[in-house]
């Protein structure tokens, strides 16, 4: 078979009219031939050109939908910036609004320093390099601030690192006066040198320098008041039957003038129907804070029994005052001490001794109370007295508790107890107590 030939032949009717093989370039006056394409990839090629025609269509009809919708939002320049459209010099409304900030303004940066946080719910505390804590103002005393922050938890912050503080609800506050310290309650502002206090009488302002202390204000008396009693028993059954009890009682009252305690420690014990311990010891003191550091004692006094070590009862009434070592809500020590008259009655005495004597004393103690950690606290007491002879020269009573938290009103607590008798008075059949009682005591105490 011969195929025809693509050359074109002499006539131009031929030419025009000669069928051509589908190989045969096709000529086309004022174009490029189309050398190389079949007809399946022009086909392709012509349906590509379709495709991305019709996308074109369908991204500019988009385009045109996006700039209509910006062009009917209701939002002003002023919105964003306190500045016109004037000032900006729009005729028109845009199409597309763009707007940028390299940095706030002078105006901006100063209005936002200044914006005060709302004190409807939390206290608030702004430190010296401008950050806001909000959160519970626990207690502010002796140079130290602490704050349940909302977000960080309990801090301990520096008096000459906060800036200012917004106060929510009533405190109550402590200035030092010429006079004399004097509390004033109600809502408190505190700036850079002054101390603003709004009460039912109106508002009061002092210098920031005189503040010695801020609490929570007590709505009611009650308030001021809190107690834990613990107790611990135990009993013993079988080959030998024993009974043991203990009992811790602690009432305190504080406000920020003053402050009344007492502590009750008392042990019983019974084994085979016999009484083996029946001490009891009832302390009590009442301080009166007459400025940061120091306090006035204008009365302490303490009661105790203990038949077994021939006590019957001894009592012990003085004032004094006291030294502030360490006062804050994680940490308190402090150290007092005063003279006293010493009373003391015992069970049994030898022939020509005196059953019961009177001497004067000298008591001095301190009292050291710490958190360990969230849930673990540790309180100390030591009580020395300075006694006559026939008292027993000196007497002193040490009591050392771990208080573990086991709910927010219940804690195991574990103490260890030592009373010392430097000479004790020998009993009516010629027996002397041992100087030395040791206790370990476990108790579980209940917050009131």
């Amino acid at each position: 078979m011969v195929l025809p030939s693509c050359v074109p032949g002499d006539s131009h009717e031929n030419h025009r009219t000669a069928r051509r093989p589908p190989s045969c370039p096709v000529e086309v006056r004022g174009r490029l031939p189309m050398n190389g394409f079949t007809r399946p990839a022009a086909k392709a090629l012509a349906r590509l050109l379709r495709t991305s025609a019709v996308g074109c269509c369908l991204l500019f009809a988009e385009a045109q939908a996006i700039a209509t919708e910006a062009s009917s939002l209701d939002l002003t320049v002023s919105d964003v910036f306190p500045v016109t459209r004037s000032d900006l010099g729009f005729n028109d409304d845009p199409d597309f609004l763009l707007l940028a900030q390299a940095s706030p303004g002078a105006e901006i940066k100063k209005a936002w320093e200044s914006a005060l946080p709302p004190t409807d719910e939390f206290d608030w505390v702004q430190t010296t390099s401008g950050e806001w804590l909000k959160g519970e103002l626990k207690v502010l005393y002796l140079g130290s601030l602490e704050f349940d922050s909302d977000e960080f938890g309990l801090q301990t912050l520096d008096w000459d690192d906060i800036a200012q503080i917004r106060g929510h609800g009533e405190k109550r506050i402590s200035i030092d006066t010429p006079e004399g310290p004097v509390t004033v309650i109600g809502e408190i502002v505190v700036t850079k040198d002054k101390v603003i206090v709004k009460t039912d009488e109106g508002e009061r302002e002092f210098d920031r320098s005189r503040l010695i202390s801020v609490t929570p204000g007590a709505t009611m008396e009650l308030d001021n008041w809190s107690a834990k009693i613990s107790i611990g028993l135990n009993f013993t059954r079988g080959n030998t039957d024993q009974t043991d009890l203990t009992a811790k009682i602690n009432i305190k009252r504080r406000t920020s003038d003053n402050r009344f305690v007492v502590d009750y420690l008392g042990n019983f014990s019974r084994s085979q129907n016999t009484q083996i311990a029946n001490n009891h010891r009832l302390n009590t003191f009442f301080d009166i804070f007459a400025a940061k550091e120091y306090f006035w004692r204008p009365i302490f006094a303490e009661y105790y029994r203990d038949r077994f070590t021939n006590i019957d009862y001894r009592t012990t009434i003085g004032a004094g005052g006291g030294y502030h070592i360490i006062d804050t809500p994680k940490t308190t020590w402090d150290v007092s001490g005063g003279p006293a008259i010493r009373a003391t009655r015992y069970v049994s005495v030898q022939p020509g001794d005196s059953q019961k004597v009177t001497t004067p004393a000298l008591v001095v103690g301190t009292f050291y109370d710490t958190a360990l950690t969230k849930t673990v606290d540790f309180n100390g007491r030591y009580s020395l007295n300075i006694v006559n002879e026939e008292s027993g020269n000196y007497t002193h009573h040490a009591i050392a508790t771990f208080e573990i938290e086991l709910t927010d009103i219940l804690d195991f607590d574990v103490s260890f107890v030592w009373d010392r008798t430097e000479d004790p008075q020998a009993r009516a059949d010629g027996t002397v107590p041992k100087q030395d009682d040791f206790q370990l005591l476990f108790t579980l105490g209940v917050d009131i």
